[in-house]
C-alpha cells in the first residue's frame, strides 16, 4: 500500500535503530540532567523537529544534494560540528551561583533556546539526511520510487517512534537527576560533563567520514 513494502521489517528496524544510542540520545541527555524536565522535553521535541526537516528534504529529493556533492555535505557537516562545539564551550565556562543556591524554578533557563538547539543539532548533521536517503529506499517499491508519498509515511512512522523514545529518554534522565541537581555543586559537575559531551560530538562529527 502506498508503494511500502515489508512495513513490520521496517517498524521493527526502526524501532531498533531508534533504541541505539547515539549522538542525539546523548545530546537530550545531557540537557536533562543539567537543566531539567522541560529542557529534555524541549530537546527531545528540538532533535524530532530536526528529523521532520530532514524528512520532507527526502521526500523532495533535495536530500540527494548531499549525498552527491562532498563540498555541501563537508559544509553542513563543519556547521553542525562547529554548532555543538560551540555549545559544549559555552556550558563548560557558563557562569556559576557563589552562594551555591539553586533555582529550582528553573527560570534562568532559556528554554526557546533549547528547542532550537536542538534543532540545528539535527539539521547541521548530514549524516541524518543521508540516513533518510538510504535507509527508507529499501522499504519503498521501485515503481513509486519517484513519489514524495512513501518517503513521507515511512519517515514519520520512523519519527513518531523515535519522538516517544526521546521523550522517555528526557523524561527518565530528569527524574532521576533531580536529587543530585538539588545540589549545585553537583550541578556544576554536570554542566561541565554535558558541555564535554557536546564537545566530543562536536569532534566526533567532523571527523566522521561519509
Amino acid at each position: 500500500m502506498f508503494g511500502i513494502i515489508n512495513f513490520e521489517a521496517f517498524l521493527i528496524a526502526g524501532i531498533i535503530l531508534n533504541l541505539t544510542p547515539g549522538a542525539d540520545t546523548m545530546y537530550i541527555l545531557g540537557r536533562s540532567i543539567s537543566q531539567g524536565k522541560k529542557a529534555g522535553i524541549l530537546s527531545a521535541l528540538g532533535i524530532s523537529t530536526g528529523e521532520l526537516v530532514h524528512c520532507i528534504f527526502a521526500a523532495l529529493g533535495l536530500s540527494i544534494i548531499l549525498a552527491k556533492s562532498a563540498i555541501a555535505f563537508m559544509a553542513v557537516k563543519y556547521l553542525g560540528a562547529a554548532y555543538l562545539i560551540y555549545l559544549g564551550i559555552k556550558t563548560l565556562f557558563s557562569k556559576t551561583k557563589e552562594d551555591f543556591k539553586v533555582d529550582t524554578s528553573q527560570e534562568s533557563t532559556n528554554y526557546k533556546k533549547v528547542f532550537l538547539s536542538g534543532i540545528f543539532t539535527n539539521i547541521l548533521n548530514p549524516k541524518v539526511a543521508l540516513f533518510f536517503l538510504v535507509f527508507l529506499p529499501q522499504f519503498i517499491d521501485p515503481n513509486f520510487a519517484q513519489s514524495p508519498i512513501p518517503f513521507l509515511i515511512l519517515g514519520l512512522v520512523f519519527l513518531a517512534t523515535g519522538t516517544v523514545w526521546c521523550l522517555i529518554l528526557a523524561l527518565f534522565a530528569s527524574k532521576m537527576s533531580t536529587r543530585i541537581r538539588e545540589n549545585y555543586k553537583f550541578k556544576i559537575w554536570l554542566d561541565k560533563i554535558t558541555g564535554g559531551i557536546f564537545v566530543l560530538l562536536g569532534i566526533k562529527l567532523a571527523l566522521s567520514e561519509r
